[in-house]
């Protein structure tokens, strides 16, 4: 997949940081014809063979605008001793809990003659409302009180860009639902997710797509850290592994999945890092 993310361009504008925001549990619409048009049954789009690594160019050599800067991450202090307590996603049996048994490369590998930009945009698309399902599950947990900040780990904190593109500290479900509503409107606009026949996917895509994968990400990471308690709590940690281990599958056939890139060296070895570690030594993941 080494060229899936070789492309560079201008990703479309984040919402406006400034406005209100809701911290209730958030439901966020759907768009069906992406579903529709992306699960091969749209018969006016020709199916095309498979891409895996494909190679796009900007024409005639065009310089894009610079995209806005991703979200940023600070630390506060060394990381916890390994020595310490380990997070309860670490322990048994809940850190081998889950849904699917065996290797995930078949669930992400494309079916045949599907284009890989399809593939990528259903699945980004699938794990986005998924996701948003598990955390509206948890909402009433998220709150400015609980967590006064985007923690990903014992001394980890993503940040947010803000209108000036200063990267800021916000509260977690702040910093989700801005996510979440951004997300929305990219997955919902035709000129980066096409779902009408004859329109294909903008040159951009590809870097599009590893935006999306790194902001869904830090999501997980999130709830991994301060919500895998309420997560067991309401018994469905067997499909929140299940999801995220899929998603990282996903992303590392695709090349969306840099570690280094979405935790930052310095956040290595900290919350899902660990994990995603501890399951390529249990089998679950391919290392």
């Amino acid at each position: 997949m080494s060229g899936f993310l070789n492309s560079i361009g201008s990703l479309p504008a984040q919402p406006d940081k400034a406005a209100a925001v809701s911290h209730g549990p958030s439901t966020f619409r759907a768009a069906p014809a992406i579903a529709a048009s992306r699960s091969g049954h749209d018969t006016g789009r020709r199916l095309r063979a498979p891409k895996r690594s494909p190679v796009l160019t900007m024409p005639g050599g065009q310089q894009y605008d610079a995209p806005l800067a991703s979200p940023g991450a600070e630390f506060s202090g060394q990381p916890a001793s390994p020595t310490g307590p380990k997070p309860l996603f670490l322990c048994q049996p809940f850190v081998k809990a889950a849904l699917v048994k065996g290797s995930f490369k078949t669930i992400v590998a494309p079916p045949k003659y599907v284009d890989v930009n399809e593939w990528v945009a259903i699945n980004l698309f699938d794990f986005y409302h998924n996701l948003n399902h598990f955390y509206s599950a948890l909402t009433e947990f998220c709150t400015i009180h609980n967590c006064p900040t985007m923690s990903a780990g014992p001394t980890l904190n993503f940040l947010w860009p803000d209108q000036n593109q200063r990267l800021v500290s916000l509260p977690a479900p702040t910093y989700i639902d801005f996510v979440m509503s951004w997300l929305q409107k990219l997955l919902e606009d035709e000129n980066v997710f096409p779902t009408k026949s004859g329109r294909d996917f903008p040159t951009s895509f590809a870097y599009t797509a590893k935006h999306i994968y790194k902001h869904l990400f830090r999501v997980f990471a999130h709830l991994y850290h301060a919500h895998f308690e309420q997560v067991v709590h309401l018994s469905i940690e067997a499909h929140f592994n299940s999801l995220f281990a899929h998603f990282l599958a996903f992303g590392k056939e695709f090349d969306l999945l840099v570690m280094k890139d979405l935790m930052t060296p310095q956040g290595m070895g900290q919350g899902v890092a660990e994990l995603a570690e501890r399951w390529r030594e249990m089998g679950i993941l391919e290392a």
